[in-house]
C-alpha cells in the first residue's frame, strides 16, 4: 500500500504479530473503506454477501472502479442472493480489463423474478445454502473483515441503521483472509458472470457507478468517518491491538454442497465457548440456540460461568421471522439463569446520523470468554449460520481488545439502549430507559401488530432449520 507503515508497525509485524483495529463507528468503517480503495497499487480483493445498489454502495464501487482504472487488479466476489433484476451492471463491470466479478452459489434464471423464484423452489436445498462472508482486502497487506455488508444501513446513511463491528487487520491475519478468499475465487461454485450468459452483450456503464451525484459524494466522503485519523491509525500502528494469537477462520466453500462437514466453523467456535468458566458474552442480531445451544448455555450456567446474550428486540429485528423462532427460548433461557438483552428499536443514543436516521437495528456478530478470548465475524448464533450458510471471523486471544470488545458489550446493553428481559410470575417483561424514565412492558416494546403476529405464526411452522 501507498500508506506509509511506522518502523514500529514493521518490527511488530516482522516477528509475527498482527495488528487488529476495532472498528465500531459506521462512518470510520465507511471511511476505512474507501481508504484501503484509494491507497491499493496492485490489488483488490473484495467477497461479500451484499452489496446493495445504493448511495454508498455505489460510491464504494466508483472507488473501485477507480482503483482498476489506475491498473489495480480487483477481484469482486458476491453471494448471488443480491437483489438485482439483471446482470447488465456485473456484466459491465468484468468488461473492464482489470475488474473480474463472480457470483457464488449462483442461480441459472438469470433475469425475470418469476423464474428465479421457481428454481428456488426446485433447487431449495441448494440455493438455500449462501456465502455470508465479507472481506475487503487491499494488496494482501491490509485487510477488514466482519459483519459489515455494502450499504446505507452499514455506514448510517439509511432511515435505519445497523450496530455493527468490523476489524482492521494488517500482517499475518491478512495472509490468512487472502487464502480464504482464494479458496472461494478458485471454488467450484464461484462463477464468472460471463459464464452464466452464453450470449456476449455489449458492455454498458455499470449504472450503480454512473448514477452517482458528485456533489452528494463529495459530502458524503467529507462527512462519513475521518479518512486521515484511520491513515494515521495504520501509519503508526496507534490504536492496533498487537498479538501472535490472531486468525482469521472461515468455513470452507464446499459448505455450499453440505460437504467437509468437519472443517465447519461452528466446531471450532463450539469447544471453545464450552471452555468458558467466568463469563461468555454473546452478540447476535439473529439469535436461535435451538435446543443444543439452549442445553448448552444452561449447563454453563449451571456450573457458574455468567452468560449473558444481547440481540435484536423485535421493534429493532430486520427479519421478524427469526425473532418468532428465538421467543421460543426466550423463557427457557431464562429460567437456567441467562442474562437477556433486546435491542430497543430507536436511537435513543445522543448520536444522531448526519443522514437524519432514527432507527437501530443490531447486526454486530460477537463473543468474547472469560474476559481473554474473542471473536468477531459473519457468524450469527442461529441455523443457518451453523448449518447452511459459508461464514468467517476473527478468533483472538488478547486481553486488551477483548476488553475494548466488553466495554461496547457494556454500553449497548445500558438501559437507555437495550432493554433488559426478566421473568416475573412466569411472564415476561422489558425493562428499558426512554429520555430518563424507566419504562416496563409486558409484552413485545413497541412492535407492530403485524410483526407481533408474523413472529408469533413463525413460532408455530416446523422452519427453525433455514432461520
Amino acid at each position: 500500500m501507498d500508506i506509509a507503515v511506522s518502523q514500529f508497525a514493521q518490527d511488530k509485524i516482522a516477528a509475527g504479530n498482527s495488528g487488529l483495529l476495532l472498528i465500531a463507528d459506521n462512518y470510520d468503517a465507511f471511511a476505512a473503506r474507501v481508504l484501503a480503495a484509494r491507497g491499493a497499487v496492485r490489488s483488490l480483493d473484495l467477497m461479500y454477501y451484499l452489496w446493495h445498489d445504493d448511495h454508498t454502495g455505489r460510491v464504494l464501487m466508483q472507488e473501485v472502479v477507480r482503483a482498476a482504472e489506475r491498473g489495480v487488479r480487483v477481484r469482486i466476489l458476491l453471494d448471488d442472493i443480491n437483489p438485482r433484476g439483471s446482470d447488465a451492471a456485473y456484466l459491465a463491470l468484468n468488461a473492464h480489463p482489470n475488474i473480474e466479478l463472480k457470483l457464488f452459489n449462483p442461480s441459472g434464471m438469470r433475469n425475470g423474478s418469476l423464474l428465479r423464484a421457481a428454481e428456488m423452489v426446485f433447487r431449495l436445498f441448494a440455493m438455500t445454502r449462501r456465502m455470508h462472508n465479507k472481506a475487503w482486502i487491499a494488496d494482501g497487506t491490509l485487510a477488514i473483515v466482519g459483519g459489515r455488508n455494502i450499504g446505507d444501513a452499514y455506514f448510517d446513511a439509511a432511515e435505519t441503521n445497523f450496530r455493527d463491528l468490523d476489524l482492521l487487520l494488517v500482517g499475518p491475519a491478512v495472509e490468512q483472509t487472502a487464502r480464504i478468499f482464494e479458496s472461494f475465487w478458485q471454488s467450484s461454485a464461484a462463477w464468472s458472470i460471463d459464464a452464466l450468459h452464453s450470449k456476449k452483450r455489449p458492455a454498458t456503464k455499470a449504472g450503480f457507478v454512473t448514477r452517482i451525484d458528485t456533489t452528494a459524494d463529495a459530502q458524503l466522503l467529507h462527512g462519513i468517518g475521518d479518512l486521515h485519523a484511520i491513515a494515521r491509525c495504520i501509519a503508526t500502528g496507534d490504536g492496533f491491538h498487537w498479538t501472535d494469537m490472531a486468525r482469521v477462520i472461515s468455513d470452507p466453500p464446499e459448505k455450499v454442497r453440505g460437504e467437509k462437514t468437519r472443517s465447519w466453523l461452528m466446531r471450532e467456535l463450539l469447544p471453545l465457548i464450552q471452555t468458558a468458566r467466568k463469563e461468555l458474552e454473546i452478540v447476535s442480531p439473529y439469535f436461535i440456540p435451538g435446543r443444543k445451544g439452549t442445553a448448552i448455555l444452561s449447563g454453563l450456567v449451571a456450573r457458574g460461568t455468567e452468560v449473558t446474550a444481547l440481540t435484536n428486540s423485535l421493534a429493532a429485528t430486520d427479519v421478524a421471522t427469526v425473532h418468532g423462532a428465538y421467543a421460543n427460548y426466550r423463557k427457557r433461557l431464562l429460567r437456567a439463569g441467562i442474562r437477556l438483552f433486546e435491542l430497543q428499536p430507536f436511537s435513543h443514543q445522543a448520536k444522531i446520523s448526519v443522514f437524519g436516521s432514527k432507527g437501530a437495528s443490531l447486526h454486530t456478530k460477537a463473543f468474547t470468554v472469560d474476559g481473554k478470548t474473542g471473536f468477531v465475524g459473519s457468524f450469527n448464533f442461529d441455523p443457518r449460520s451453523v448449518s447452511l450458510n459459508a461464514e468467517m471471523g476473527v478468533l483472538f486471544h488478547d486481553e486488551a481488545l477483548v476488553a475494548e470488545l466488553r466495554r461496547r458489550f457494556d454500553h449497548e446493553i445500558l438501559p437507555q439502549t437495550s432493554y433488559a428481559v426478566t421473568l416475573r410470575d412466569g411472564r415476561l417483561v422489558w425493562t428499558g430507559i426512554d429520555q430518563g424514565q424507566m419504562l416496563q412492558f409486558t409484552r413485545e416494546p413497541e412492535a407492530s401488530l403485524s410483526r407481533r403476529a408474523l413472529a408469533l405464526l413463525v413460532r408455530h411452522l416446523p422452519i427453525e432449520s433455514q432461520l
